[in-house]
């Protein structure tokens, strides 16, 4: 497993917010819609806000790779098993076979970006759906930040899936 991965995919969300959150993008309407001015932008630690942000990125990426990879549920279905974790039990060369013959199976990016899209309707957006709704802000407020995380996700799924 290349662990590289996860830390690369983690600065998805970064790279993309940069990008999205934009003035000259979207940024003008997230502001808006977010309730904040430029002097509250301007007076954050930003320094805290990536550090923070980079760390929960980690987070959500070692969580994105039980969503977008297949194999890793063969092996969290058995883990309790006699005879898992020692290399000369029959489980462990049934494992050995089965990742020769199937561990490859549905490790691409695009597979990856397909599960990564899936995750952000049907987790992210719903999660910052009801958190927005309870703080009294706009479908609008909704699509944008939930459009942000599934685009984010989609991305790091890929990665992840393809490289991991």
């Amino acid at each position: 497993m290349n662990i590289w991965v996860f830390f690369v995919a983690a600065l998805v969300p970064m790279v993309i917010g940069a990008i999205w959150y934009n003035p000259k993008v979207l940024g003008s309407i997230w502001m808006k819609e977010a309730s904040m001015t430029t002097e509250q932008i301007e007076g954050a630690n930003m320094l805290k806000i990536f550090a923070a942000t980079y760390f929960l990125s980690l987070l959500l990426s070692f969580m994105t790779y039980y969503l977008v990879v297949h194999q890793a549920h063969v092996f969290s279905s058995v883990a309790n098993q006699p005879g898992f974790g020692d290399a000369d039990s029959e489980l462990s060369q049934w494992l050995n076979i089965y990742m020769e013959n199937y561990g490859q199976n549905f490790r691409t990016f695009k597979h990856g970006l397909l599960h990564g899209a899936i995750s952000g309707l049907f987790i992210a957006i719903p999660v910052l759906g009801v958190n927005a709704l309870f703080e009294r802000k706009s479908f609008r407020y909704i699509l944008l930040n939930g459009g942000f995380w599934t685009l984010s996700i989609s991305l790091m799924g890929g990665l992840i899936c393809w490289l991991v």
